[in-house]
C-alpha cells in the first residue's frame, strides 16, 4: 500500500485543526471554572489555520462553542457547516446570466447598485435575492469587483466629526469626470457639488467644462435661492477656491468660509466618499452621452431618485432626504444676494459717453458724465442684468451701444442766437440794399 495518510478534504482538515487547538482540554475532566480558565489561556495563544498565510487568535466564545460541539458529536462536530446559499437557487438561468454579464461589462459596479438597478427597472423581482447573494455568485464565477485607481487609501487614525445640526455646514468640492469626445472636440468634465455635512444631502450639483472659482460661486447662489445659506462653507485649500470672490461673497452673506488643511485628504473624507458613491452608482455607468447637459440630467435623476432616498449607513438607516427635512433655513432675499455679489470698478467715461464692461461697450444717456471717473457696478447673482454707473450717490443706467440706431438719430438744427450776441450776416440783404440805392439815384436825375 502506497501513499500517505492525509485529510480527505478541506472540511476534515479544518476539523482536525480545531481538535488540535482544543487538545489541552479535550481529554481532561474539568469543572466549569477550570474549563473556562484553560480556554481563556488558549484564547491568548496564536495559531495558524490550515491554508492561511497568517496567524490569529480565537475568542473564548468560539473555543467554548467548539468544545461543546466536540463533546456532543466528536470530530464531526468540529467540521465547518456549509454556508447558506440564500435564495440564489430562486434565480432563473436567464437572471443569473444577466447578473454575470453586467459584472463582466461593468467590473467597477457594486453588487448593491446592480441589484437596485435591475429591481427598479423591473428586470428582477424586488427582494428575490440579496446583495450578499449576488456577491457570492460573482465570487463563485471569479468575477471580483475591480479596484478603482483613483480610490485614495483612507487608512490611518482619524477622529469622526460632524456639524451640530442639519444645514449648519456645507462641503464644496469638484470631481474630475471622464473627458467627452464629440467629433474632433474633447470636452473636459468638471462636476461641482455642495453637500450638507450632517444629512449628506447634496444641495446643488452642476456639470461644467472648467474648474474656476466662478463655478462654485454660481453653485452657491443657486443653492441659496432654493435652500437658504449655511453657517459654514467648507472647501478645499486649492487655488480654485482661495480667491477674493468667494471670500467676499461669503463675508457679505454672513457665511464662515473655511478651507481644509493642506495635504490632508482625510479631512475631505465625506466628500470623497460621495464622489465614490456617485462614480459607482452613476458616473461610471453613463454609457454614450452627447453633451455635458446629458451628464447633468442623468446625475440629477440619480440624485433625486436614488441617492437622496436610499438609507445611508452613517445616518443610522435614514435617508439624506429624511434628515434634510429637519434643516434650519437661513433664507436671504434676492436683493441681499445681488448686493453681496456686486462687483465695482473705477472707470473713465469716454468722449462718446461709452464705457467698456467685460469686453462689451455700454452707453450712458447722461452726457454730462463724459470724461469723468465713475464707479461701474454689476452683480454676479444675475449675469443677464445690465451693469450700471454710480456717481456721487446717484445711479445711472447703462445700455448696450447700438451704432445702427445711433446713426439714425436726427441731429438737432442749431437755432440762431437771439439778442446782441447774434452775428449779423445776411448776403441777400446787402444785395437788396444796393439795388434799391441805385434806383433812387437814377430817379433823382
Amino acid at each position: 500500500m502506497t501513499g500517505s495518510l492525509r485529510p480527505q478534504n478541506q472540511v476534515e482538515k479544518v476539523a482536525l485543526f480545531r481538535a488540535q487547538v482544543l487538545g489541552p482540554v479535550l481529554n481532561r475532566e474539568l469543572h466549569h471554572g477550570e474549563l473556562m480558565a484553560e480556554l481563556r489561556k488558549l484564547s491568548e495563544r496564536v495559531f495558524r489555520p490550515p491554508g492561511s498565510p497568517r496567524t490569529r487568535r480565537y475568542a473564548l466564545e468560539t473555543l467554548l462553542r467548539w468544545h461543546r460541539a466536540y463533546k456532543a458529536h466528536g470530530l464531526d462536530g468540529l467540521k465547518p457547516k456549509p454556508r447558506a446559499q440564500g435564495n440564489a437557487l430562486a434565480l432563473t438561468d436567464t437572471e443569473r446570466d444577466l447578473l454575470l454579464e453586467i459584472r463582466r461589462e461593468h467590473p467597477h459596479a457594486s453588487a448593491t447598485v446592480i441589484l437596485a438597478t435591475l429591481e427598479d427597472e423591473g428586470r428582477l423581482e424586488r427582494g428575490k435575492v440579496s446583495a450578499n447573494t449576488v456577491r457570492r455568485l460573482y465570487r463563485a464565477h471569479g468575477l471580483k469587483r475591480g479596484r478603482r485607481r483613483d480610490v485614495v487609501d483612507q487608512s490611518g487614525e482619524r477622529r469622526r466629526w460632524e456639524a451640530a445640526h442639519v444645514g449648519a455646514l456645507w462641503h464644496g468640492d469638484v470631481c474630475h469626470g471622464p473627458t467627452l469626445s464629440l467629433g474632433n472636440k474633447r470636452i473636459p468634465m468638471r462636476i461641482h457639488a455642495l453637500m450638507d455635512d450632517k444629512s449628506r444631502y447634496v444641495v446643488a450639483l452642476r456639470v461644467l467644462n472648467h474648474e474656476r472659482e466662478v463655478g462654485m460661486l454660481d453653485l452657491l447662489v443657486e443653492a441659496a435661492r432654493i435652500h437658504g445659506l449655511p453657517e459654514v462653507l467648507y472647501l478645499d485649500n486649492g487655488s480654485t477656491y482661495s480667491g477674493d470672490a468667494l471670500a467676499t461673497a461669503c463675508g457679505r452673506l454672513d457665511v464662515n468660509l473655511v478651507h481644509a488643511t493642506p495635504y490632508n485628504p482625510k479631512a475631505r473624507g465625506k466628500m470623497e466618499r460621495f464622489w465614490r458613491t456617485m462614480r459607482d452608482g452613476c458616473l461610471d455607468l453613463l454609457g454614450p452621452v452627447k453633451s455635458l447637459h446629458d451628464v447633468q440630467v442623468r446625475l440629477t435623476a440619480w440624485l433625486t431618485q436614488r441617492y437622496h432616498k436610499r438609507p445611508h449607513a452613517s445616518l443610522v438607516g435614514r435617508s439624506p432626504a429624511q434628515l434634510w427635512a429637519e434643516r434650519r433655513v437661513r433664507q436671504r432675499s434676492e436683493d441681499d444676494l445681488a448686493e453681496a455679489l456686486t462687483v465695482r470698478e473705477r472707470r473713465r467715461v469716454r468722449g462718446d459717453a461709452t464705457i467698456p464692461v467685460g469686453g462689451v461697450d455700454w452707453e450712458l444717456r447722461d452726457s454730462f458724465l463724459v470724461g469723468k471717473n465713475v464707479d461701474v457696478a454689476r452683480t454676479l447673482a444675475d449675469r443677464n442684468r445690465a451693469p450700471w454707473v454710480e456717481h456721487e450717490g446717484q445711479r445711472y443706467a447703462l445700455t448696450l451701444v447700438d451704432p445702427v440706431a445711433n446713426g439714425k438719430l436726427r441731429k438737432k438744427k442749431r437755432a440762431r442766437k437771439p439778442g446782441i450776441d447774434a452775428v449779423d450776416f445776411d448776403p441777400t440783404r446787402v444785395l437788396l440794399e444796393q439795388a434799391i440805392g441805385r434806383r433812387h439815384r437814377g430817379g433823382s436825375k
